[in-house]
């Protein structure tokens, strides 16, 4: 009998909600806009109680949008903390959610979810130690490193990282509440759209946004080769689906690194390194599934 598990895929817009147990199994998504905590999580805790295979379901895996605590150890554990999602501040989803469905609840930032995901059943799998990275109305980067999500400190906030901004070439003070041209700030697609004044999807292919957006890509990707070594990038978000991007991408980090990593995949196999995700959109909403594979009874 084929064990059940409950996913949830919490962005700052809208939630996605399925079951299943991978990707041949996954039930249609149910879509929920993110509003107030009490609403968004009372419309989530709904979706999986009234389910006809709610009795099925062994455990509910979460991967959301952040900052979060995932310190078990600590009393605000499965929180939402900092987060510049207007009413989110503080939000305790783990908690709230295991108690409302008395389920066990694996809990991760979306971006470890996915990148969760992409190693089970997507582009990483085989691999101990790549990153996954989403470019769209935010930017983050999740990270296994020899076999298991990256933690630490808190979690990894790659979307945050500060990167060689030439204000002539590029005048744009940025937009991130927090640190104002850090690479989300620079580089997210609401700030392609407040730097180029319109709306990226519909930018041509020969738009000077995308080198841009390309070289601020390629910029956080070098130092994050040169830091954690990974087999493979997956580049995900609604900003790659623009195709002319991976090539510019792929052709910055070789001229940035000016050939100090010497590997074959830095050369001839460059197209094989830097990748979409094997599982598209799904990456997500799958890698919640995984978490709650882990969370559930005898994981």
């Amino acid at each position: 009998m084929t064990r059940i598990f409950g996913g949830v895929e919490a962005g700052g817009t809208k939630c996605i909600c399925a079951i299943g147990s991978g990707p041949e199994t996954l039930e249609p998504v149910e879509r929920i806009a993110t509003t107030t905590p009490e609403e968004t999580l009372q419309r989530i805790i709904r979706y999986f109680a009234e389910h006809p295979r709610r009795r099925e379901i062994r455990a509910l895996g979460v991967g959301s949008f952040g900052p979060l605590d995932l310190n078990r150890n600590s009393p605000t554990y499965g929180h939402i903390t900092s987060t510049p999602k207007a009413g989110w501040l503080n939000t305790n989803v783990a908690g709230t959610l295991e108690q409302a469905l008395g389920i066990p609840v694996g809990f991760d930032t979306d971006v470890n979810a996915a990148a969760l995901g992409e190693h089970r059943w997507g582009a990483a799998r085989g691999l101990h130690t790549f990153l996954y990275m989403t470019i769209g109305t935010g930017i983050g980067g999740g990270a296994m490193a020899e076999g298991r999500l990256l933690h630490g400190l808190l979690h990894t906030e790659m979307g945050h990282v500060l990167l060689p901004h030439d204000r002539t070439a590029d005048p744009f003070g940025g937009i991130c509440p927090f640190h104002g041209d850090c690479f989300e700030g620079l580089a997210s697609g609401p700030a392609l759209q407040a730097r180029w004044g319109g709306v990226p999807e519909q930018f041509a292919p020969d738009h000077p946004a995308w080198p841009l957006e390309a070289r601020y890509i390629a910029l956080a990707l070098v130092n994050t080769i040169c830091t954690l070594s990974p087999q493979r990038i997956i580049l995900g978000g609604g900003v790659m689906d623009n195709a002319v991007l991976f090539p510019l991408i792929r052709h910055g980090i070789q001229f940035l690194l000016g050939g100090y990593i010497q590997s074959p995949h830095m050369r001839e196999g460059i197209d094989s390194y830097i990748v979409p995700p094997a599982l598209g959109g799904r990456a997500g909403i799958l890698g919640a599934i995984a978490l709650a594979q882990g969370a559930g009874p005898g994981a």
